[in-house]
């Protein structure tokens, strides 16, 4: 999760102002570039589950790391606009690769009540690499004359390439393979005892997966646009340094680092619903509050509510859907929930962008974002509870 979202889809953020500055990108450009990431991920969600079929997901994560490590290399050398949307739709499509094996993963390694807290430590990856994005890259591009951004490039692909490495040698894709049981029983067949639904009768899951969908689909609509263009906001709008914003950023992900374990866990206590509700309601306010006309010290606020509970939803969705759909079909299911989500993260950056083009700034595009996290708690809110 380091590799494959963390440092192939966050660290965008950092890179963008002086890669936009170098290339002459328009804001509508660089929310294209954005969208083009999220197009090739979901393109490889329409996929990933039957790669991981055909192939395993240990050899389909390691191939999706190695795309992701290699497209970011060469981003690093690209001359214009076309050339970076290319091959960032091409590392949208490895993290698509990697990511959805991995969270499907949860199910045949935990059990039911240990489900929320272990895929909300998996996605905490993602805060890793924004810490280390935050704090390295400011360093890397500040040295380097206007080009700083294509050695950063380079620096996160290397380290995408060692984590490729140590993924493909560390994972295994059941834990059978290495005569364990499931976390959270005492044998092989603990699931059957352990506090897990039966998955609801067949013609309830679509509806259900329908529900699930629209529900990851504004979240996917909504968190990329303040991924994606805070740190420019922050340089370009509210006259912050590179590095400080760095620095905010490192805070952002510094604090998502609980959010998927306070938030996993908690879910796994609360149910899945009401996790949900009070995560979106946390991030409707870091929206509003980075669109008003605040004070800095708003943006301290905005930039604490949204790490706390950046990566909540998937862990909180890939735990839901394990306890709607069983074990077995947990990586189809998820796949087609984060399909939906997809279309969400192509949307999001792109209209934010066009926005920010035609009002001279982002207010719009944060506020637009505020609306739809409020939709989402409304939704979430008509969530049923798995049958038992």
């Amino acid at each position: 999760m380091f590799v494959s979202l963390g440092l192939g889809r966050f660290a965008l953020g950092m890179l963008l102002p002086d890669m936009g500055e170098g290339l002459g990108l328009t804001y509508a450009e660089m929310g294209f570039i954005s969208t083009g990431n999220f197009a090739g991920y979901l393109a490889a969600v329409l996929i990933a589950g039957w790669l991981a079929r055909r192939f395993g997901a240990r050899q389909t994560i390691f191939a999706g790391m190695g795309v992701v490590a290699a497209t970011m290399i060469l981003v690093g050398r690209a001359d214009g606009f076309s050339e970076v949307l290319v091959l960032y739709v091409l590392t949208g499509i490895g993290s698509g690769a990697a990511n959805v094996p991995v969270m499907a993963l949860v199910s045949h390694w935990f059990l039911r009540h240990r489900r929320g807290r272990a895929a909300g430590f998996i996605v905490s990856g993602s805060g890793f690499a924004i810490v280390f994005t935050g704090l390295v890259l400011p360093g890397i591009t500040a040295d380097a004359a206007g080009d700083g951004w294509r050695t950063g490039w380079l620096v996160l692909g290397l380290v995408a390439f060692l984590g490729a490495v140590v993924s493909g040698w560390l994972l295994r894709d059941r834990p059978e393979d290495l005569t364990l049981a499931p976390v959270g029983g005492g044998s092989a067949t603990a699931d059957a005892a352990a506090p897990s639904p039966a998955p609801p009768e067949p013609a309830r899951r679509p509806g259900i997966l329908v529900h699930l969908g629209a529900v990851y689909f504004l979240f996917g609509a909504t968190y990329p646009i303040y991924a994606t263009f805070i740190v420019t906001t922050l340089v370009q709008e509210r006259g912050f340094a590179e590095v400080s914003a760095g620095h905010f950023w490192a805070w952002v992900g510094f604090l998502s680092l609980f959010s998927g374990p306070l938030f996993g866990t908690l879910s796994d206590h609360i149910g899945r619903k009401a996790a949900m509700m009070i995560v979106f309601t946390l991030q409707m306010g870091a929206y509003a509050l980075v669109a008003a006309p605040l004070p800095d010290a708003a943006l301290y606020l905005s930039i604490g509510l949204f790490g706390i509970c950046a990566w909540s939803i998937p862990s909180i969705m890939a735990a839901a859907v394990g306890d709607y759909m069983g074990a077995e079909r947990a990586a189809a299911a998820f796949g087609f929930v984060t399909f939906v989500f997809g279309i969400g993260q192509m949307m999001g950056p792109a209209v934010a962008g066009v926005i920010a083009d035609h009002t001279g700034g982002f207010a719009a595009s944060y506020a637009m974002a505020a609306a739809l996290a409020a939709v989402a708690v409304a939704l979430a809110a008509f969530l049923r509870r798995p049958s038992h």
